[in-house]
Order: structure tokens, then C-alpha cells, then sequence
């Protein structure tokens, strides 16, 4: 099964970056106004490409490095040195498992673009995602994929954090990064706007859709029943927090709108990806269920009770997503109460205390917000020199 192995790894690599190019690109863009798309759109395509250089420089060394210790992986595979490809890792080329982890990194630190947009300087995102992915999400990669503290024979004991794709190492620090920006940063001067383009914003979602397949499939790393169900359980869970999003949105305000009905095929997502490798799909049916409705309230109460402008809900939908499916899998008897509460709550305050001190430190170096004038005229042209749009036409 080897040479199996090696070509559906190949495959799940290319959906997962497909996830954020163009998948997360065209749902966050979709869902700012006309004159802010293009700097979305620069903010995934710029964060693609700085992860990369990153990952491979030093990034894969911190999470999957030999040399270290149970807080980090060590230097000795900054630049891949000693990979070669006839490397193996497991039944992979060890290039490709860094290639399959490295979209992970492309992927996770660009789902906080959601918590500023439309009010941030460029700089401070490309600073701001490099910096974090190095020192926020490689070490918990670290922890809990790279035999480190969280892992088995870890703090936890033998039995160490279930996290298959993503719930804790993607999701929770993805979102609650995106909670602390948002509170860092401010609301956004007019905070009233629809989403310009719902069509954007239901492509986007269709797209990350089929990329979830490698996500979640893919990290079995290997061709077999595992992954076949991974991915099965992964469809279950997003078409039914797709309904159940659209029904709960129904009841209360009388129609189901098509974003929030994709809003809730990634709440499904999200939920589901920590749980993939460890349910089958009458458990996904159930976290599914669940994850449209909590996930939609969880939106409410950012928005409205905290007033916190999380401008696209990356903290409701990802980081409670992501929180509540890694709980459910000690619900269904597949991993440790102390493992899974543990894990989630070191997680949880390494993230919040990192994001501030680097988002500190990089609002130092190079800014922010941009000014007024910027953000009323648009990120596009104040900061980029284009348009998305003839605005005369």
C-alpha cells in the first residue's frame, strides 16, 4: 500500500491547499464589501506564499524536528536538511508529509484574516502570520502531531490529546487568535454593510467543502478504511450543520438565508475535524446537528452580546467549532476527559497570551490599523492600487 499511500497524500496536499487558494479566498471575499475584496484576496495569495518560505526554513523543524523536547522540535530540519526523497516518514516520503503539513500552516494562521478585514495595514499581516505560525502554531503541532507534551506519553499520561485534523492545533488557535485581534484592533467604523457577493461566499464554502476531504482524509496519511471514513463522516457532519443552521436561522427569523447556510456547512466542518478519525457517521450526524445551531448562537453572542467585531465569525464558527468537536470526542468514549479539557485549556491560554504579545510587537514594528480615510475609501485602492470593480459602470 505504499505507493497507494504516497499518491492519495499527494492528492489530499493539493485539496488542502486548494482550501485557502481559492476556497477561503472567495468566502472571506465575498463576504467584505466591493471596495475590500482585493485585499482579501492579497491577504490569502500573500500568506500562501510567506507560510511556505517559512514552514520550509524553520517551521517543519519546530513541530516535526528530532532534536528537541516536549515543548518544541529542535532546529535539525531547518531547510529539510538530511531529507532527502527516499526519506520515509511512516509509509511517506517524508518530503511529501511536509508538503501535506506545510498547507496545514498555509491554511490555519490565514483563517484569522477573517477577524480584520477591512481595517488592517498589510504589513502587519504578513509580519504578524509568519511570527505566529513560528511560534504559536508550529509549537502546538509540536505538542500534539509531533510526539510532544500533549501527545501520548505526554502531561496526560499514556493516553494523550485526540486531535485527528485539527480541532485544538488548527481551529482553537486559529480562532481564538482571530477573538484577541478582534479586541486588540477595534470595530470597524461602519460595521452595517451585507456581504457584497453571496454567490463568492457559497463557492468558497462549496470549495472548502471538497478540500475537507484531504484535510480530514488525508490525515490518516494513508490510503485505507481510516481515510475512507474520515471523509465520510466529514460530509455527514457539513450537510447536516448546513440544515440545521438553516432551520434554527429559520425559526427565529422567519427565512434561511444561502449564507448562513454555508456559514453552517463550515461550522460543520470545523466541528467534525478533530472527531474524523475516531466517529462514525451517526456520531457526525449528531455533532453536525449540534454544531449549526451552537455555532450560529455562538455569532449571536460575539456580535451582539460582547459586541466584539470578529468581522467573519472566525471565533464562533472555527475556534467553537473546533472546541466543541474535540469535546465530543470524549463524549463518545474515544479519548480522555483530562486529556481533552487539559489539552484545550494549555492551548487555549498559550494562544490568547502569544497572539497579544506578538500582535504588541508587531503594531510596534509596522502599524496596525490603517487611517479613516483608508478604511472608508477601501483597503483595495489605499493599500494595494487596484479596484476589484469599475465603480463608474
Amino acid at each position: 500500500m505504499v505507493g497507494a499511500d504516497t499518491a492519495w497524500i499527494i492528492v489530499a496536499t493539493a485539496l488542502v491547499l486548494f482550501m485557502t487558494l481559492p476556497g477561503l479566498a472567495l468566502f472571506y471575499g465575498g463576504l467584505v464589501r466591493a471596495r475590500n475584496v482585493l485585499s482579501v484576496f492579497m491577504h490569502c495569495y500573500a500568506i500562501a506564499c510567506a507560510m511556505s518560505v517559512a514552514w520550509l526554513a524553520v517551521g517543519y523543524s519546530i513541530a516535526f524536528g528530532s532534536g528537541g523536547s516536549g515543548i518544541w522540535g529542535g532546529l535539525d530540519k531547518m531547510f529539510l536538511a538530511g531529507i532527502t526523497a527516499d526519506t520515509l516518514s511512516g509509509t511517506l516520503p517524508e518530503v511529501l508529509f511536509f508538503a501535506f503539513q506545510m498547507t496545514f500552516a498555509i491554511i490555519t494562521p490565514a483563517l484569522i484574516v477573517g477577524a480584520y478585514v477591512e481595517r488592517v495595514k498589510f504589513g502587519f499581516v504578513l509580519l504578524f502570520s509568519t511570527l505566529w505560525m513560528l511560534l504559536c502554531y508550529a509549537p502546538v503541532v509540536h505538542w500534539i502531531w509531533g510526539g510532544g507534551m500533549l501527545s501520548d506519553g505526554g502531561i496526560f499520561g499514556e493516553t494523550g490529546a485526540r486531535d485527528f485534523a485539527g480541532g485544538i492545533v488548527v481551529h482553537q488557535t486559529a480562532g481564538l487568535a482571530a477573538l484577541v485581534i478582534a479586541v486588540m484592533l477595534g470595530a470597524r467604523n461602519d460595521r452595517t454593510k451585507p456581504p457584497h457577493n453571496p454567490g463568492f461566499v457559497m463557492i468558497g464554502a462549496a470549495m472548502l467543502w471538497v478540500g475537507w476531504f484531504g484535510f480530514n482524509g488525508g490525515s490518516q496519511l494513508a490510503a485505507d478504511g481510516g481515510a475512507a471514513m474520515a471523509l465520510t463522516v466529514t460530509h455527514i457532519s457539513a450537510a447536516t450543520a448546513s440544515l440545521s443552521w438553516a432551520l434554527w436561522e429559520r425559526i427565529k427569523y422567519g427565512k434561511a438565508s444561502l449564507v448562513g447556510m454555508v456559514t453552517g456547512t463550515i461550522a460543520g466542518l470545523a466541528s467534525i475535524t478533530p472527531a474524523s478519525g475516531f466517529v462514525g457517521p451517526l456520531e457526525a450526524l449528531i455533532i453536525g446537528g449540534i454544531a449549526g445551531i451552537l455555532c450560529q448562537e455562538a455569532v449571536n453572542m460575539v456580535r451582539n452580546l460582547l459586541s466584539i467585531d470578529d468581522t467573519l465569525d472566525v471565533f464562533a464558527v472555527h475556534g467553537v467549532g473546533g472546541i466543541f468537536g474535540t469535546i465530543m470526542i470524549a463524549v463518545f468514549g474515544q479519548a480522555s476527559w483530562a486529556a481533552q479539557l487539559g489539552s484545550l485549556a494549555i492551548v487555549g491560554v498559550f494562544s490568547v497570551v502569544i497572539t497579544a504579545v506578538l500582535v504588541l510587537l508587531t503594531r510596534a514594528v509596522v502599524g496596525f490599523r490603517v487611517d479613516a480615510e483608508t478604511e472608508t475609501t477601501g483597503l483595495d485602492l489605499g493599500q494595494h492600487g487596484e479596484r476589484a470593480y469599475d465603480m463608474t459602470s
